[in-house]
């Protein structure tokens, strides 16, 4: 709304020598003022440095926000009413304004008007390239090996929308090298251009790419469900948690034992029998998550950003020693050589370049995000990921129903369990499940006892039905695994499952696959046995172990030996 916002229009501005010099155009600068929303929630921006010229009024707009440039001097953001901004050198055009004028107010990106953001990516020259939540892509800036994917190597000043071979597609993921760029699509394609002369664009050669191609070799017939690139490198991670890579391996970053480049997607030999869900690349390192909890790591090493307690580049993926505590995400980007981790329990651990310096081994920061790290210490001040906020200012229909779950005020059914009450609502228990739809039909009663399951299980299914979601131990989850069973209700299966698997550990493995068995959960007792080969020493040894039914103690050991677990 126009009446929201005062425009303030200027002359021109001196910049400072560090940026560059030369004079900011602020004749189109549009300057966001509106006041905040109590009930909105906002994006902490104020640690990177260029956010320092906004003001307070303009912080309290970002939704989504990205540092980027070779010294974090450029940023991209968008305010509570869906619009793009930019500030910043504007190096080659960088800031899509449609000119290099550097700017120190906030310009507004018009030709980007009415595109929703659902991610990003940079390069080094700089280049950016956006994925809007339709799916289209749009590049612009540094174009000089054809990394923008307009078939030129002419700078872009503006977003192009990039649709060669990609308008049948809806991308859901971007990712950019130095000078080349990926992105994937909804069907687990992925397509690349640029800069191609250690392969990273994977087609078999090192010419570079003026527009997109797919990527196929070993991809062909895999679905790929996550991407990302280090300097000039491009790794791909397939739904089945095999890692593939492909570029320049001259610090050993592709993570196949050797030094030699990749024209081509390589499959990662190393992991076999390690399911990966995540890949991160720094300048010339690379960093997994696998569904375990558990960090590798492998690449260049000289600022420790391996974890591995020295400095020595390691070709072989490595396990990265965080805590007990599984990690749930990993961060590095291509311009640095800095690593973060996030574990279960909330901890933010870093390792690599810190200021100039150089950590070896994991170092628990004070932080609650991993976005943070790289705020403080990393080197450029840059953002590894888009930064996004949603509003909570209105409540969904989905909300409205969390909030309703055990309200005594507004239920009309209680069920009594180990003693205790549990409020819920008839209608919508008959909305969310085949099984009371069937025994609530033209039961009056207001109380319900229930025997057959505990208090915490009972209510971890009830608020389920309102929530989609659990949260529960593991112990707890396998109970409530045996009620999805029971009531036939598979989503909620899957979800026990993935409760269970997040946490596994070596005393209760055994347990946890006894129960897979028990319940038939075939994907739960593959991953259970996984984690069992995987740390068989400490297993063997666990009471759960000692203590392990007959039929499936001689079942176990028939596949694991199968599998080669006790060679030697």
């Amino acid at each position: 709304m126009e009446e929201d916002f005062l425009l303030v229009y200027g002359g021109r501005v001196k910049m400072p020598e560090k940026d560059g010099g030369g004079e900011a155009d602020m004749s189109k600068a549009v300057k966001p003022v509106r006041a905040t929303p109590s009930s909105l929630k906002m994006l902490d921006v104020g640690k990177w440095p260029i956010f320092s010229l906004c003001s307070e009024e303009e912080l309290q707009l970002v939704r989504q926000a990205c540092v980027f440039g070779s010294a974090g001097n450029e940023v991209l953001y968008t305010t509570v009413n869906d619009e793009i901004f930019v500030l910043g050198t504007n190096c080659c055009g960088c800031l899509g304004l449609g000119d290099v004028q550097s700017t120190i107010e906030p310009r507004r990106l018009d030709s980007l008007s009415g595109k929703k953001i659902a991610c990003l990516s940079y390069g080094s020259g700089p280049h950016v390239v956006l994925a809007t939540t339709e799916g289209e892509v749009f590049t612009w800036g540094h174009n000089a090996y054809s990394q923008l994917g307009n078939g030129t190597t002419n700078h872009g000043l503006v977003p192009c929308h990039i649709s060669t071979n990609l308008s049948n597609k809806q991308v859901i993921e971007v990712a950019c090298g130095s000078y080349h760029s990926l992105v994937l699509t909804s069907d687990g394609e992925v397509f690349a251009w640029g800069y191609n002369n250690s392969g990273q664009v994977g087609s078999g050669s090192t010419a570079n790419q003026p527009i997109p191609r797919r990527v196929t070799g070993c991809l062909q017939n895999k679905t790929v469900v996550n991407i990302a690139c280090g300097q000039m490198c491009s790794m791909a991670v397939v739904d089945t948690g095999e890692v593939y890579v492909w570029g320049y391996n001259g610090n050993g970053q592709l993570g196949l034992g050797s030094g030699g480049n990749q024209p081509t997607p390589c499959r990662i030999a190393a992991l076999q029998g390690i399911r990966v869900q995540r890949v991160a690349c720094g300048y010339a390192h690379t960093l997994v998550l696998t569904d375990e909890g558990q960090v590798y790591a492998w690449g260049a090493n000289s600022y420790g950003q391996l974890g591995t307690g020295n400095k020595s580049n390691q070709s072989y993926p490595t396990p990265v020693i965080v805590e007990k505590d599984r990690i749930i995400e990993i961060a590095a980007c291509h311009s640095a050589h800095t690593s973060a981790a996030k574990t279960q329990g909330g901890h933010v651990y870093m390792w690599g370049q810190c200021r100039g310096q150089s950590v070896t081994l994991p170092h628990l920061t004070h932080f609650s995000s991993t976005d943070d790290v790289f705020a403080c210490f990393a080197t450029p001040a840059v953002t590894w990921r888009l930064l996004s906020v949603e509003p909570d200012d209105h409540l969904t229909v989905a909300e409205s129903l969390k909030r309703e779950f055990d309200n005594p005020n507004t239920a009309d059914l209680k069920f009594l369990v180990d003693g205790k009450y549990i409020y819920a609502h008839k209608v919508l228990l008959k909305i969310r499940c085949e099984h009371f739809r069937s025994s609530l039909e033209g039961n009056e009663d207001e109380i319900v006892e229930m025997s057959e399951f505990s208090y915490p299980v009972y209510r971890a299914f009830l608020e389920y039905l309102y929530t989609d979601s659990i949260s529960l131990s593991p112990e707890e989850a396998v109970g409530l695994l045996d009620l999805a069973t029971f009531y036939r209700e598979n989503r909620l299966k899957k979800l026990c499952q993935q409760t269970i698997k997040q946490g596994i550990c070596e005393e209760n493995a055994i347990a946890l696959l006894s129960a897979a068995v028990k319940y038939d959960a075939q994907d739960l007792e593959e991953f259970c046995f996984r984690f069992c080969v995987n740390h068989l020493t400490v297993v063997t040894q666990t009471s759960g172990f000692a203590e392990m039914d007959h039929d499936l103690l001689k079942n176990f050991i028939s596949k694991a030996s199968r599998v080669g677990a006790f060679k030697n």
